[in-house]
C-alpha cells in the first residue's frame, strides 16, 4: 500500500555535505512523522532527526546545527541536508515515517521504513 524509497548517499570526504531524499508513494491520506534514522556497524539504530506534520524538527545532539531535516508534503518527501560531515556519521540512514492511508475500504496508519542508503566520510 505504500512504499518509502530514499536516495542520495555516498561517499563523501570529512567536511563535505550530502543531501538524502526519501519520497513516500502509495494510497496516502496524510504523513504525519517523518524522521532519518542511522545505524553503523556494530551499533544499535538512533535517531537522527525528525519533522512532525506540523513542521516541528527534532535533532540528536551529535547533528545538531550540521543536519537540517525539511519535508515538501506536496511531494510526500522528507530530506536531510547534511554539512561538515565527519568519520563517526558514517552509516545506512534509513528513512522512517507514520503514514494514514486508503485500503480501498477504510482508512489505517502504519509505521513505514526505507530500504536504507549507505553514508560513508572518508579522506
Amino acid at each position: 500500500q505504500v512504499q518509502l524509497v530514499e536516495s542520495g548517499g555516498g561517499l563523501v570526504q570529512p567536511g563535505g555535505s550530502l543531501r538524502l531524499s526519501c519520497a513516500a508513494s502509495g494510497s496516502i491520506f496524510s504523513i504525519n512523522f517523518m524522521g532519518w534514522y542511522r545505524q553503523a556497524p556494530g551499533k544499535q539504530r538512533e535517531l537522527v532527526a525528525s519533522i512532525t506534520s506540523g513542521g516541528i524538527t527534532n535533532y540528536s545532539d551529535s547533528v545538531k546545527g550540521r543536519f537540517t531535516i525539511s519535508r515538501d508534503n506536496a511531494e510526500n518527501t522528507v530530506y536531510l541536508q547534511m554539512n561538515s560531515l565527519k568519520p563517526e556519521d558514517t552509516a545506512v540512514y534509513y528513512c522512517n515515517s507514520a503514514i494514514t492511508y486508503y485500503t480501498g475500504r477504510y482508512y489505517s496508519t502504519g509505521d513505514y521504513w526505507g530500504q536504507g542508503t549507505q553514508v560513508t566520510v572518508s579522506s
